[in-house]
């Protein structure tokens, strides 16, 4: 029995370990795959405040050495289920199942990907899915932007102002979302738009040296060369686990209030897999805090 079950070993879930072990509770952290999220596989983060530059392997692997020092407990195994009953949490795994007075959910989400030859390949190399914390790098020089949504638009945006040229590559006809950011695209002069392109393979072997893609309508391949592409087709949250106990958004994303409630008293959310506006390691760490502090509350009002 776990005071806490912490599920997702991303820095929202370390943090939240971090700060229930730090107020003497029990915790169990289950992780699927590797600890570190998303940020282990950004190459460099300049933009986590007191520390200049680090690579996310190396940001996610110090915060797991300190909770590891603090006793946490770590399992490598998938979610299959959540249940409650009688005040106590059932975590249904692959291997194992576990028992929690409360549970904390940090599964993220993840940048929805084309799918196409060597993008797993140049995953960091070359192929971004996160302008603000990858773009800098390549202030001064030409990149490519695929989407054509709010989120591609923004990063269009802000791209344009320290890259000499976007190529913004949109699959259908026309962008999609607000008319004011698609006023802005354009207007500026840097971003040049080319629609019914379908993006078919990154072209590189240690570093992208550029992107094949096909005309939709005279099918004609065009090549964009270039050292970065950004792409910006949507983020996929995997939470259909916890749907019985927390509400979803249409797009998947656990619905809760500020304090990281969910309608599940002792289920708590933080991070990214969460509805809310900015995902970024900071907000992600924020909320790891205090969906900690909200869990260790709840397991103190019960025990009293």
């Amino acid at each position: 029995m776990f005071d806490v079950i912490i599920i997702g070993g991303g820095m929202a879930g370390m943090t939240s370990a971090l700060y229930c072990l730090r107020n003497n509770k029990s915790v169990l952290v289950i992780e699927k795959e590797a600890v570190g999220g998303q940020i282990a596989k950004s190459p460099k983060v300049e933009n986590y405040p007191t520390i200049k530059q680090i690579s996310g392997t190396e940001l996610a692997d110090q915060l797991f050495d300190q909770i590891m020092a603090l006793g946490v407990e770590f399992e490598l195994d998938e979610v299959k289920s959540v249940t409650k009953q009688n005040n106590i949490f059932k975590v249904t795994c692959d291997y194992n199942t576990f028992e929690g007075k409360s549970v904390i959910v940090a599964t993220g989400s993840k940048p929805r990907m084309l799918g196409i030859e060597n993008e797993e390949k140049l995953l960091g190399k070359g192929v971004y899915y996160c302008a603000i914390c990858d773009g800098p790098f390549f202030a001064g020089q030409e990149v490519v932007l695929i989407g054509d949504a709010n989120s591609a638009m923004q990063y269009a945006l802000m791209l344009s102002g320290y890259c000499t040229k976007v190529h913004m590559i949109a699959l259908f006809d026309h962008l999609f979302g607000e008319k004011s950011l698609q006023d802005a695209v354009k207007k500026t002069e840097n971003i040049n738009i080319r629609f019914n392109m379908e993006a078919i393979k990154f072209v590189g072997e240690d570093k992208l040296d550029s992107v094949l893609f096909r005309d939709k309508n005279t099918g004609e391949e065009v090549v964009y060369k270039t050292n970065a592409v950004f792409v910006a087709i949507g983020q996929v949250p995997d939470n259909k686990a916890f749907s019985e106990l927390a509400d979803l958004d249409k797009a998947g994303y656990l619905i809760s209030d500020e304090k990281c409630t969910t309608k599940t008293d002792g289920l708590f959310v933080a991070g990214d897999c969460r509805v809310k506006q900015v995902r970024q390691v900071t907000t992600a760490i924020a909320d790891g805090a205090v969906a900690a502090v909200a869990a260790c509350r709840y397991i103190d009002s019960m025990e009293k």
